[in-house]
């Protein structure tokens, strides 16, 4: 347990270094006070996950070194502001736009989060597959069971739990997310208590490619 707590405390402080500027390993090392073991070992993890890339040399102690620099993803993933950002805005937006109009602008927002993305082919199966994978990818954690002919599409989390409990319209922007994406009516039977959880039902009726 101290092990990964200390490997966990070294990337922190990798990624602090990096935020500050870019550094090779040799002054990653004189700055942290850690092996360079370590700090190799920190590097390749962080630049696995694309946090971390390699940029141009600089002289070294004995031969250039690589510099190191924190990528943009690096550094979103960093941010804690998104949360309560998105939340103020969706609370001010509730405030000054009807009903109507709130709910109208959030199924534009699903819809919109899938222009550049390709859409599923094959059958209704298929294509909820696809969709649940889609939603596990934005933080879900989904499967797929069957009510009748319908299929449902049920997650044990919910990646808008911050704004889905007071705000509805936020599980109709996935509504229509998932519907576009698998060109047939959705509905949303999410529930928004305490701990918020997703739930779509994928309607077979009306499937073009049935």
């Amino acid at each position: 347990m101290a092990d990964r707590s200390d490997f966990r405390n070294s990337r922190s402080r990798v990624i602090a270094a990096l935020r500050r500027g870019p550094r090779t390993l040799d002054e990653l090392v004189d700055e942290l006070g850690v092996t360079r073991t370590a700090i190799r070992l920190q590097l390749a993890a962080l630049e696995r996950d694309g946090q971390v890339a390699r940029g141009a040399t600089r002289p070294g102690r004995t031969k250039p070194s690589h510099v190191y620099e924190l990528t943009g993803k690096g550094e979103q993933e960093l941010s804690r502001a998104y949360i309560p950002v998105l939340t103020q805005l969706l609370h001010v937006l509730s405030e000054r736009l009807s009903g109507h109009e709130f709910d109208t602008v959030m199924r534009a927002v699903g819809r919109g989060l899938l222009e550049e993305r390709a859409r599923p082919r094959g059958d209704l199966r298929t294509r909820v597959a696809a969709a649940s994978e889609l939603l596990n990818q934005l933080g879900g954690l989904t499967e797929i069971r069957e009510e009748g002919d319908d299929l449902v599409i049920q997650s044990h989390g919910c990646p808008l739990a911050a704004t889905a409990v007071n705000h509805p319209e936020t599980c109709n922007a996935m509504e229509s997310l998932v519907s576009e994406f698998v060109g047939v009516r959705v509905t949303q039977r999410c529930d928004r208590s305490t701990r918020p959880r997703c739930c779509f039902q994928v309607a077979a009726v009306g499937d073009p490619a049935a």
